[in-house]
């Protein structure tokens, strides 16, 4: 990638570098275990003109997003993030059934789903036409479709302008940021709100969060960046909340320009944070690298010193993280027997690269491992409470990051 796909610039510095990896999200069945598989550069840039941290477009949402094996409400404690969402919302903005509510990559409706039950008109648009039967099927009006400036403009006709457009975890998923961003614009109401949840890039480099970087996250905000992409399409950031989700987001408030006003004062106290750790210039980036070798290193030799010493270690959970986490460092069945996931979309099959089976849940209690490694370490609270069984034979959890942590379950 030569240039930045906010502004344009040739500037972009190396942050990391994490090899060639396929996308995180082709799940192998057993029969393409004896095929080839394709691996893409994730390189991970920032740019020193506008601060947008991004990785090349080598995949389009196309070959991600059409037939999806992600589906949010497979997580209790993202769907109680989503019902607070609403409930703080509707008070926020005073929605009621007269308003309009439009969410952008709905997913399975596990947001919407609140919106109906409150009588607000909704829709969701939702790529993927899997996920989005299983919305449709919840009674969530579902409209497939990416969101584009046009798509935007025929659901306005259609429907008429949206009190409040919500684009939770999307921002970061779509390499044409200007046409995404004139299509939020096309969505909202000239007096309207938009609300954005992001990873924030200030929690993922202070926390060594790197396996949140994968093919379908073609960049990564700060709220200064952020607030630069969506201006492009004329609007503007005025608030911004920090939340514990996915081990630390922020979620934007904007609205159109023209009625936009002046920042608060959280939203000044933030891009002061993110200035102070050096974000907005390169110091905050340099060393970042070197930290992401240290969780390497860190946990191969726990993996390696397991399986010398005869212990078993299988994985919880098969999300899209755990396997750059998985390829970077290397890990196949040798060293992590199988992993397990909810979703029974994914079992039976393999992950993408290392090949590690991904068997139902039961499959813990059932063989009693030595240890569990955790990768979606941003679920621990959830996770590990699912997971206080494993103490019943003294088995141990694992989390890799932000640091190795071997801890004992207690009930």
């Amino acid at each position: 990638m030569t240039t930045c796909r906010l502004c344009g610039s040739t500037a972009l510095v190396s942050v990391v570098d994490l090899g060639a990896t396929p996308p995180c999200e082709r799940f192998l069945t057993a029969e393409q275990l004896a095929e080839p598989e394709n691996t893409y550069p994730l390189h991970l840039q920032v740019c020193t003109e506008c601060w947008l941290a991004q990785i090349p477009p080598l995949i389009t949402p196309e070959d991600t997003f059409t037939d999806y094996a992600y589906f949010s409400s497979y997580s209790t404690s993202w769907v109680e993030h989503a019902r607070q969402y609403v409930t703080e919302s509707a008070g926020r903005l005073g929605l009621g059934p007269g308003s309009f509510v439009v969410e952008v990559a709905s997913n399975d409706g596990y947001l919407l789903q609140h919106v109906v039950e409150r009588g607000i008109r909704c829709l969701g648009i939702e790529p993927s036409v899997n996920v989005g039967q299983a919305a449709r099927d919840k009674g969530v009006p579902t409209k497939t479709a990416f969101l584009s400036p046009e798509t935007g403009r025929d659901v306005r006709e259609e429907h008429g302008p949206a009190d409040l457009v919500a684009a939770n975890n999307v921002y970061a998923h779509i390499p044409d940021i200007i046409g995404f961003t004139h299509g939020l614009r096309a969505l909202v109401a000239d007096d309207g709100w938009v609300s954005i949840e992001v990873q924030h890039l200030l929690t993922l480099i202070s926390e060594n969060q790197y396996d949140t970087i994968y093919h379908e996250h073609f960049q990564y905000y700060t709220v200064e960046s952020a607030r630069r992409a969506l201006a492009v399409g004329g609007l503007s950031v005025v608030d911004v909340e920090l939340l514990p989700t996915h081990g630390g987001s922020i979620r934007l408030w904007a609205r159109p320009t023209a009625v936009a006003g002046e920042p608060s004062a959280r939203m000044v106290d933030v891009l002061a944070r993110e200035k102070a750790a050096g974000l907005h210039e390169l110091s905050g980036y340099t060393e970042f690298a070197e930290r992401v070798t240290r969780v390497r290193l860190d946990l191969l030799e726990f993996l390696v010193k397991a399986a010398k010493e005869g212990k078993t270690v299988v994985g919880y959970g098969a999300p899209g993280k755990g396997n750059t986490l998985l390829n970077h460092c290397g890990i196949r069945p040798d060293l992590l027997a199988y992993t397990v996931d909810r979703n029974p979309y994914k079992h039976g099959r393999f992950t993408p690269g290392t090949r590690v089976p991904i068997l139902e849940p039961e499959r813990i209690a059932a063989d009693k491992p030595d240890y569990v490694l955790v990768l979606p370490w941003n679920l621990r609270k959830e996770l590990t409470e699912q997971l206080s069984y494993v103490d019943d034979w003294g088995g141990r959890l694992v989390f890799p990051i932000p640091r190795l942590e071997i801890v004992e379950v207690k009930q």
